[in-house]
């Protein structure tokens, strides 16, 4: 069950993964460690009470997968983003046009994950890039082992660049990596100047933000200096990236980031290290 909304209850319909239409059903224990404190009160021989205290690390379990997925990636030389969002903030759109933009200078592959439905999954092949799709249920949040099992389905030959996009939800995902080098958290001008000061957790373990919908700004009235004052709030060391994926501004400097990103990961150890 999941620490924060009470999800994956029992009963949940098992999480499917589907590639190119087909999908394919794996056992998952949705094994979370407990997310709480344990106080325990205990007689000792003179009849008093003493008090135990047993705390558990949160996710521990999650925490040692999303490594093994890290070095994994790693030993590949790929450059793995997670991205995260509240749902309509245009997150497919924004990694469509981000696969079509790069072209042929970045090799790139996508896991999608919802809670039902193959739609983003679909759009997305559209721009033909490989792609598998997690359908997680009741679960709203991607987890390191569902990423692993995933992977299985995905091709991974010859890929630069994998491309997360996790389900539509500004709480519980942010407790979960994945293994990613970068997390992509997006806000569009039309979700409200104040959405980071909203929901901090999410926002403050932002590797990059992403100001989104840019198109919209003026129809809806939007602040920008108060939004990127919020977001230099949570994140200030995260480069914020303003751009529209409908018209493309802005969308030529985030190639060139993820293309310099990906330099970097070349050039480091193999192994990661």
């Amino acid at each position: 069950m999941c620490q924060d909304c009470g999800c994956g209850l029992p009963g949940e319909n098992p999480v499917g993964i589907s590639a190119h239409h087909h999908e394919h059903d794996h056992d998952h224990h949705h094994d979370h460690d407990h997310p709480h404190s344990h106080t325990h009160s205990h007689g000792d021989a003179t009849g008093q009470h003493r008090v135990l205290e047993v705390r558990q690390a949160i996710l521990e379990k999650n925490d040692r997968l999303a490594e093994r997925n890290r070095g994994f990636f790693h030993a590949r030389g790929l450059l793995v983003l997670n991205v995260l969002s509240s749902p309509g903030s245009g997150k497919t759109t924004f990694i469509r046009e981000t696969i079509r933009a790069l072209g042929k200078r970045l090799k790139t592959g996508v896991i999608v994950g919802d809670l039902a439905t193959d739609n983003d999954a679909e759009r997305l092949r559209k721009s033909g890039a490989p792609v598998v799709q997690i359908t997680t249920g009741t679960v709203c949040h991607l987890e390191a082992e569902m990423v692993a099992n995933a992977l299985k389905q995905l091709d991974l030959k010859g890929l630069d660049l994998l491309i997360i996009e996790n389900v539509g939800n500004l709480v519980c995902p942010a407790s979960y990596d994945l293994g990613e080098d970068l997390r992509v958290v997006l806000l569009s001008v039309t979700e409200g100047e104040d959405k980071p000061l909203k929901y901090p957790p999410m926002f403050q373990s932002a590797g990059v933000a992403v100001v989104s919908k840019l198109d919209l700004a003026t129809a809806c009235d939007y602040n920008r200096e108060a939004a990127l004052a919020n977001l230099r709030r949570l994140a200030p060391k995260a480069p914020v990236f303003e751009l529209s994926a409908k018209t493309g501004q802005g969308m030529d400097a985030w190639c060139e980031f993820l293309i310099e990103q990906h330099k970097a990961i070349k050039a480091r150890d193999p192994l990661g290290v």
